[in-house]
């Protein structure tokens, strides 16, 4: 009966990697703006959640497989969607993300959810978030509440990854600098001008993949610390032009309530 009554906030992401960096750096901001909020306490109050019941998150590539799975076994009718609005077509990933949010609109009659994430990557399209924004306008007021919350990294998590990064070491600090002559700018610093997703010569030192795997020796527990344990000051510094300062915004404006008012 418990975990009936859990909260819940679904989680749409592309990858776990993803998931694991969006709910920690959701968790850490929540700790930090509420007073009398303990890390251990965090299991008691919600739980990240995907779309399918037992689920820690789910993927955007899943989604119309999802959906077919709830329309089969729980007889979900989605709205009939035309694709147009007063304001014309939705732009890219607004379709898909209607669809979620009135999925998850379905499953709210059975489950204590009470927001969505919808975390994605513009890797150079960002009509990607103009159309996720687009979707929540549409359903921001009507009821039963559902707070939808919007994660994009420009271009890539990675993008967000390196915001974070402080060197730790000599070994590092010389990585850095190594990287930092070749593109003639702080990899860390302006992470959002990484636009390259090729791996070969001689583009692949501006593929954030690249520079992350460099910089990190390919250790996934190094690449965590840089959004579990630098401050979430630095962080939302050097964010502005990653997503990741909007993504700690919309954190604190839009679940902080939630937790509060329960």
């Amino acid at each position: 009966m418990q975990e009936k009554e859990m909260i819940e906030f679904v989680v749409i992401v592309e990858s776990s990697a993803d998931a694991r960096t969006a709910t920690k750096l959701a968790d850490r901001i929540l700790v930090q703006k509420i007073d009398w909020l303990e890390p251990e306490m965090l299991q008691h109050l919600f739980q990240w959640s995907g779309l399918e019941a037992g689920t820690e998150n789910s993927c955007w590539k899943n989604i119309n497989q999802i959906i077919d799975n709830f329309q089969q076994s729980l007889g979900f009718r989605p709205p009939r969607y035309l694709g147009h609005r007063k304001d014309g077509a939705l732009k890219a990933d607004g379709a898909a993300a209607i669809k979620i949010i009135n999925l998850v609109r379905f499953i709210q009659k059975t489950r204590q959810i009470k927001a969505v994430l919808l975390i994605r990557d513009l890797d150079n399209q960002p009509q990607r978030r103009e159309g996720i924004e687009q979707a929540r306008s549409e359903h921001i007021n009507r009821q039963p509440k559902l707070e939808i919350i919007i994660g994009t990294a420009d271009r890539m998590r990675e993008a967000w990854v390196l915001n974070g990064f402080i060197p730790s070491n000599q070994e590092e600090t010389r990585i850095l600098e190594e990287i930092e002559t070749k593109l003639n700018f702080d990899p860390c610093k302006d992470s959002h001008r990484l636009r390259s997703n090729s791996f070969e010569e001689p583009d692949r030192i501006r593929n954030p993949k690249v520079v992350v795997k460099e910089l990190t020796g390919g250790r996934m527990q190094r690449e965590q610390q840089c959004w579990e344990e630098t401050s979430l000051e630095y962080l939302r510094q050097k964010g502005d032009r990653t997503g990741l300062t909007a993504y700690i915004d919309e954190i604190e404006a839009r679940l902080i309530p939630i937790i509060l008012s329960d």
